[in-house]
């Protein structure tokens, strides 16, 4: 009787003490289907759906549970407990202390929000997108049902809110890792990594903690136009450590230092002449790549494709994947590069050009091409000659070859000069006719009257063509006895003149007329020659060689039709 006036007394004291919201300890007294009953030492229990277990199946009767008492009675004079709601005071106040002193929580990932994922790390937590790896992951499925260590970046304590970084935990074990890396790595080191970028000009290579920088051209010894036709995201590498700047924490790797060098004794493999088989692995505009063997490849230029085929692009004549045959032109070891040529492999038709088109004697070809300095010939297949623009005609002052030749004309010319080495054959299209100015002084003498055709104006005069189409110039000072401003007001292109000689000069190849001499003296003629072979440079009039040497200034191809308007 004693013992049980004393519990009594014991339950009286404690009920005293219970308030409402606290949290506190009972017993299971009974075990039910869907519910516990709970004894907290008040004088009535309290009802917990099992729901609110974790493993309600493990519950059994004598089993401690610590409950937060919502309200002492109900309507049926039964207490309110809640052991989610203890666990989750007790959490929050534990999530609250971890904050605090800036610990990490552990916590499992729940579902799928916007913006992010649910977390329970005994509260329910948001852990945004861009905080849960260094790169935000697109796909987030891949998180749910895992355990991570999170820090606690937010709370807010009225809406019971809590933020997550992962990010923040990842980023701190990569620096520590990065600082034991550059602490401890040498240069030619072997490291492992994953490939975790490929740009144009490389691939960026995890190293557990730092980023290494895996350059294209360190990627193999065969040339590799772009990385991602070698290398693919998530791929595990072994690769050398060619270089650390730890002020900069950068890491230059090389993937093809793991294997053996190819370039290694490389002339004797492929000394100069020798003829090589390979496989056309490029093409491009100025030359086809050529692997010779695995990590070597030789450049056949444009040029060395043949001797007389005017080859615009490789392409034409060569396919990818083509097996061929070059000869080896030079080897150069330290930038790699090999020298190849395929015409090289046939007789050149220029080694004995001399024999096939002598000096002096006349040819045959049809004008294939012509350019404002003149006109290529074809000869032959592959084989052109050039008449240049002085050399078309004796007398006359050709400012483009159109003016006496056309495209696809058959013609012909004597053989002026030949350059081997550059592969050049001068052609002189007025070497067919004898030169007029041998004998000009027969034709021409001071004092005759002529009439001509005004051809070309310039500033300084105006050239008129003669009979046998021999040009001369009036100069300005010789168009009229008064001050002449601007030739084009005196005179136009296609007018018929009358002029006089004054001056022939058959070294020079130059005639100079007077318009204003056309109705002189013999006395006034002899005067005004005098006068104008004995002009200088200095003075306002030129004197006759100078002006024809400006006309060739000044008429030149790209300018002629500017000039003779």
């Amino acid at each position: 009787m004693a013992e049980q006036a004393e519990l009594q007394e014991l339950i009286a004291r404690s009920v005293k003490n219970y308030r409402e919201g606290s949290i506190i300890k009972g017993f299971i007294l009974e075990v039910r289907p869907r519910e516990f009953l709970v004894d907290i030492g008040y004088k009535s229990e309290g009802i917990i759906p099992a729901a609110e277990f974790d493993n309600p199946t493990e519950v059994e009767v004598g089993d401690e549970v610590e409950v937060l008492l919502e309200r002492l009675e109900n309507e049926e004079g039964m207490c309110i407990l809640s052991k989610e709601k203890a666990a989750q005071r007790q959490n929050w106040e534990k999530i609250v202390s971890v904050f605090q002193r800036e610990g990490l929580v552990q916590g499992k990932v729940k579902g799928i929000v916007k913006g992010g994922l649910v977390v329970n790390v005994g509260v329910e937590a948001f852990l945004p997108a861009s905080q849960i790896d260094i790169t935000p992951p697109r796909d987030l499925q891949q998180f749910i049902g895992n355990v991570y260590n999170f820090k606690i970046v937010k709370i807010n304590e009225d809406r019971k809110n809590v933020v997550l970084s992962r990010r923040e935990i990842i980023e701190k074990e990569r620096s520590e890792k990065r600082s034991r890396f550059l602490s401890s790595v040498q240069i030619g080191d072997i490291v492992h990594g994953v490939i975790k970028n490929i740009t144009d000009f490389g691939a960026f290579i995890d190293l557990d903690g730092i980023d290494g920088l895996l350059h294209v051209t360190d990627i193999s010894w065969v040339r590799v136009d772009h990385p991602s036709a070698m290398l693919r995201v998530g791929q595990s590498v072994r690769v050398v450590v060619l270089d650390v700047n730890k002020e900069k924490e950068r890491v230059s790797l090389g993937l093809k230092q793991t294997q053996d060098n190819p370039w290694e004794r490389i002339e004797e493999r492929f000394p100069t002449g020798q003829v090589v088989s390979g496989t056309v692995t490029n093409l491009m505009p100025y030359g086809a790549f050529v692997q010779v063997e695995e990590g070597v490849e030789g450049l056949i230029h444009v040029s060395e494709l043949s001797w007389t085929e005017r080859i615009a692009r490789p392409s034409d004549v060569l396919n990818l994947g083509q097996q061929v045959q070059a000869v080896v032109l030079g080897v150069n070891k330290e930038e790699q590069k090999i020298s190849l040529g395929i015409r090289q492999l046939t007789p050149n038709p220029w080694d004995e050009i001399e024999q096939r088109y002598i000096i002096g004697k006349k040819v045959s070809g049809k004008v294939r091409n012509m350019t404002a300095y003149g006109a290529f010939v074809e000869l032959e297949d592959g084989i052109d000659g050039m008449v240049h623009i002085s050399d078309l005609s004796w007398t006359r002052k050709i400012n483009h070859p159109s003016e006496i030749l056309q495209k696809g004309q058959k013609m012909e010319a004597i053989v002026i000069d030949i350059d081997k080495s550059n592969q050049r054959i001068s052609l002189g299209y007025k070497h067919l006719e004898e030169d007029p100015w041998k004998e000009m002084d027969k034709r021409f003498h001071l004092g005759d009257l002529v009439h001509g055709t005004v051809t070309k104006i310039a500033s300084f005069g105006a050239f008129v063509e003669l009979e046998g189409g021999i040009d001369g110039l009036v100069h300005i000072s010789q168009i009229s006895e008064s001050h002449v401003e601007k030739v084009k007001e005196f005179l136009k292109i296609g007018d018929k003149v009358e002029a006089r000689v004054i001056k022939v000069d058959r070294s020079e190849r130059r005639i100079g007329l007077s318009i204003k001499a056309a109705s002189y003296s013999k006395e006034d003629l002899r005067r005004e020659g005098e006068a104008f072979g004995g002009l200088r440079p200095g003075e306002d009039m030129v004197g006759l060689a100078q002006a024809f040497q400006a006309a060739e200034e000044e008429y030149r191809p790209s300018d002629s039709k500017k000039k003779n308007s």
